[in-house]
């Protein structure tokens, strides 16, 4: 099974667009459209300030711009059971979907202050893949909505071209590792981000490391990255 295969659903019923190169093409197009959608959401959201909320309504408006022309269920909550590819982990039924990313939001907002950009950016990208809402464009939804509430909570639009969404997808495996790794820990009633907590960390150090590298000319390797992460540890 292949790394694009994993942890994939889509209702059968879903695709408007049956030609597979026609509908990865559209895919390719709307994943702008959904990015810079994202960006306007992140600097809208810096300019109201302490009033702003992560609401279902967010997450839908991204789902919407990720699937708009591709899917009959773009904007909206799956309406039947999914069944995830290549995961052990059975979404929830279709029924609960509503109540639970009220719940998320809720988490979201209610530690916007006493939890790190970097934990609540896991927690999203995490608990909305676990509770899978959409028929498909779940991964797309999750990353971009994780992306939103790290850049909001770091207060800034996040410089560079490396960004965390696009790594993710350049490589896959430590990404699907990670959520696999939060799913065993909550199957044993526990919330254990770690390894979602430590992949963003790396990945918002290569795309901020990009800034770095445009701007002096030098390249700065991988060691360079993790030495400097540890010592903001240590700081810490």
């Amino acid at each position: 099974m292949s790394e694009e295969e994993r942890r994939h659903s889509v209702a059968s019923d879903a695709h408007l667009i049956q030609d597979e190169q026609l509908r990865a093409e559209a895919e390719a197009r709307n994943g702008l459209l959904q990015f810079d959608r994202a960006c306007s959401m992140i600097v809208e959201a810096i300019e109201r300030g302490k009033s702003w909320k992560l609401r279902p309504s967010t997450i839908l408006t991204l789902h919407r711009a990720a699937l708009e022309g591709i899917s009959s269920y773009a904007g909206n909550f799956r309406p039947s059971s999914v069944a995830i590819s290549g995961s052990e982990h059975k979404p929830v039924e279709a029924h609960l979907v509503p109540e639970l990313i009220e719940d998320l939001c809720d988490y979201v907002n209610e530690h916007w202050e006493d939890k790190t950009a970097v934990h609540l950016a896991s927690y999203v990208m995490w608990r909305l893949n676990w509770i899978h809402p959409f028929s498909d464009g779940n991964g797309r939804t999750s990353r971009m909505v994780s992306y939103l509430v790290l850049s909001v909570r770091l207060g800034m639009l996040l410089p560079g071209r490396d960004t965390i969404p696009d790594q993710i997808v350049d490589n896959r495996q430590p990404y699907f590792d990670a959520l696999e790794a939060a799913d065993r820990a909550l199957m044993k009633g526990e919330i254990n981000l770690a390894k979602m907590e430590e992949l963003i960390e790396s990945m918002l150090a290569k795309q901020l490391m990009g800034v770095m590298e445009s701007a002096t000319g030098k390249h700065f390797s991988s060691h360079d990255e993790d030495a400097d992460l540890n010592v903001e540890r240590d700081g810490n």
